[in-house]
């Protein structure tokens, strides 16, 4: 935890981005809370949220919406794409390789300047479609 100490974060901030930081999934702001409180016992939830909002907002974390569901909290911020399952909402990381063209057709199509892409498969998990 020594690097996240070194970025001058208050004791909440450095445990809500510890939480986030040592999680293989894609937390929500609940999630974070509930973990937190196992190591800092006191927090309070408008702490943990708060702090979710300033890590964020500091570039230390991800946020991953995907239409009216929890946000959710992501370690990973560099490019990436995403799986979704419909059913049971688990949300994996996938390393695709965008091409130039593809990029090309989506802002022609949209009419957007493109600043980034991302992708998101939505679909059944190996769990859920069995």
């Amino acid at each position: 935890m020594k690097e996240i100490e070194g970025l001058g974060l208050t004791k909440q901030r450095q445990v809500v981005l510890r939480v986030i930081k040592d999680s293989d999934e894609h937390l929500t702001a609940n999630e974070v809370f509930e973990n937190s409180r196992q190591l800092l016992p006191g927090i309070s939830f408008a702490t943990v949220y708060n702090s979710l909002r300033y890590l964020k907002n500091e570039g230390l974390i991800g946020e991953v919406r995907f239409g009216t569901d929890a946000a959710r909290y992501d370690r990973k911020l560099t490019r990436h794409d995403h799986a979704f399952c419909n059913k049971c909402g688990k949300l994996v990381d996938m390393e695709l390789n965008i091409s130039a063209e593809l990029i090309a057709e989506a802002t022609n199509f949209s009419k957007f300047e493109a600043e980034s892409i991302e992708l998101t498969l939505r679909g059944l998990c190996p769990n859920c479609s069995k």
